[in-house]
């Protein structure tokens, strides 16, 4: 049985939606029929009537095979109330909700309140939290609303939701959002494929790299050699040859239409604005397989909430969004002119605009894709099991002189709390002994790489470190701040160490060189503080969703570490968080790339225990 299936078409919603408006004033039936009027009318206005639903305590979803249009091409997909175009749930703090879900396919389906804490029995994941919802049949979800802001939801069944199930969650705060806007929009991004998840994941297993566009030719083999010399541009070919990667091994699936709120470019998603007002902008990343880089030229950003969370204010000029993560971002057009929000894939394959526009019909500006790039020997450090400690890099470490580490003896420093260690130098370190060092086992790690100075959650020399369009200010973990403690801070009890691992060649992947089909869950006891360290020893990111727990981003701050319910973990890096574990019963925890999930990068989480 296929546990999970990443997919994703976008839509959005506005503050100034007809069908928002119009569900405070309708019963639940009327708002239905009003909205279907609303789905209706022509695409120019179809950015502002997509499906919202408002109403208090009960819910009603309907999951159906949908026509979705794209622009570029048309396929059969799957989405919710009978539409391509996600539905927007408004939740507001505190209260009971009640989900009624339909099953209109010829398959079982699921959804997956994504980011949500709540009872594991209404996590909706089939063979984990519940036995999911068969064809024909209705579903009923109901839980409290015990947190705010943005979030989203998506099918949790087979290739079901690259496939175009999912959709938004707005949660209001009890008090009223801490930071006002004027206008406040959902841009849901997602990368449409015209094969379906299932051909995808077939493509990939017989050939993976069938959907790479981007493979290198005799053109680049000269091009480099003019750059470097022939034997130096033969002997990195050699190397990449003998890991048999490439490169250009940046995202697995190539050839995609992105779309923001289910429209891509050319229909072109606008949200409106007059000049001076405040723009709140719900950035969700609906992806099955694609990171975002997003900018508004001409705009700064200064973000405010991270995958729900508030986070102290920070102006950026861009920022890379994982699969799955949200941010939230205030921006304050002066001019009564159209802005384009730009979407750019991180291996430069795919691209889409949207506008703010002071009225309809306007369109910003479409710029060229930025040049591709390309993976280097850093990335592929955590590959390289036989380079010993070469490089190796651990959370905040930036700046360490590892020169003359080779032999030293860490079997016994299980553990080891490295925060404070930045920028330390190592070079008279050689052959120490650190028996008494408890905590930190490197037993099982690979090669490692040194964290970049530019944002430290990247390898020094990583090929993917990420820069301003403009040269200004680009979001890193680093940056993020909680606004407000969410737990009193205290060191975890115990680490376990989770390798993200995987064979390109045949298409697996995995934690700890096991499968999700062959592993053993993983066993928390309820009320303890547990430190999880992924060691990525891997080429490619993996952002990693654990179910029903918040997890703490080790960036330096304590209490104020970041709170994230996605982890983005870069090749051949370390990252640290740290898990209050507070919520009984059993969860997915898994790579939330779609198809590195269903070929086995997933685990079982149970929880022991419950309050007293």
């Amino acid at each position: 049985m296929r546990l999970f299936t990443p997919s994703f078409l976008a839509r959005s919603d506005t503050a100034l939606s007809t069908s928002e408006h119009l569900s405070g004033s309708l019963s639940r039936r009327q708002f239905g029929l009003a909205a279907a009027a609303a789905l209706a009318m022509p695409s120019a206005l179809q950015a502002h009537q997509n499906p919202t639903i408002t109403s208090r305590g009960t819910y009603d979803i309907t999951v159906d095979r949908v026509r979705i249009d794209t622009g570029d091409f048309r396929k059969t997909g799957v989405g919710y109330n009978n539409s391509q175009f996600p539905t927007v749930l408004r939740f507001k703090e505190g209260e009971e909700v009640t989900i009624n879900v339909k099953n209109n396919l010829n398959e079982a389906t699921s959804i997956h309140w994504h980011g949500l804490i709540l009872p594991f029995r209404q996590d909706g994941v089939p063979g984990i939290s519940f036995n999911g919802i068969p064809p024909g049949e209705t579903f009923t979800y109901r839980f409290p609303i015990t947190q705010a802001g943005t979030y989203w939801f998506h099918s949790h069944s087979g290739f079901q939701e690259p496939d175009g199930a999912y959709g938004a969650i707005v949660i209001e705060p009890r008090g009223g959002e801490r930071v006002r806007a004027d206008r406040d929009y959902v841009v849901q991004l997602a990368d449409n494929h015209p094969h379906s998840g299932k051909k995808i994941m077939r493509n990939l297993k017989r050939m993976p790299d069938y959907y790479n566009r981007s493979q290198r030719t005799l053109q680049t083999l000269i091009k480099d050699s003019r750059a470097d010399s022939l034997q130096a541009a033969l002997q990195e070919r050699g190397m990449w040859g003998r890991m048999r990667m490439m490169p250009t091994d940046i995202e697995d699936v190539q050839g995609f239409t992105a779309s923001i709120n289910a429209q891509s470019t050319s229909q072109n998603w606008t949200g409106l604005f007059r000049a001076g007002e405040k723009v709140r902008l719900r950035f969700i990343n609906a992806s099955a397989m694609t990171y975002f880089d997003m900018r508004i030229p001409g705009l700064k950003m200064t973000v405010i909430q991270a995958d729900g969370n508030d986070v102290k204010p920070v102006n950026v000029d861009e920022l890379r969004i994982a699969v799955a993560e949200t941010y939230d971002v205030i921006v304050q057009p002066r001019e009564n002119k159209a802005y384009s929000i730009i979407a750019e894939s991180v291996g430069r394959t795919g691209m889409v605009r949207g506008t703010l526009a002071p009225r309809e019909g306007m369109a910003g500006a479409v710029p060229t894709m930025r040049p591709k790039p390309l993976l280097t020997m850093a990335d592929m450090g955590g590959m390289m099991g036989g380079m010993g400690m070469e490089g190796h890099v651990m959370q905040n470490m930036a700046g360490m002189d590892h020169s003359n580490m080779a032999g030293m003896d860490h079997s016994n420093m299980a553990g080891m709390d490295h925060s404070n260690m930045a920028g330390m130098d190592h070079s008279n370190m050689a052959g120490m002994d650190h028996s008494n060092m408890a905590g930190m086992d490197h037993s099982n790690i690979g090669g490692m790489s040194e964290p970049s100075s530019v944002d430290p959650s990247y390898a020094n020399g990583s090929g993917l470190i990420p820069r301003a369009y403009n040269g200004g200010k680009f979001l890193s973990y680093a940056d993020l701040t909680a606004a407000r403690p969410k737990y009193k801070y205290r060191k975890p009890s115990r680490t376990i160490e989770l390798r993200l691992t995987g064979n390109m060649e045949r298409y697996i992947w995995s934690i700890n060189d096991v499968k999700f089909n062959d592993a053993e869950p993983i066993v928390l006891n309820y009320g303890e503080r547990v430190r999880i360290r992924f060691i990525n020893e891997t080429m490619m990111a993996h952002p990693m969703h654990l179910h029903g727990l918040w997890s703490l981003v080790d960036v330096g701050k304590g209490s104020r570490n970041p709170i994230k319910h996605t982890v983005n973990v870069n090749p051949a890096m370390t990252m640290d968080i740290d898990v209050e574990v507070d919520e009984p019963g059993q969860w997915a925890f898994h790579c939330h790339l779609s198809y590195h999930a269903d070929a086995g990068m997933f685990r079982k989480v149970v929880v022991r225990g419950r309050p007293a």
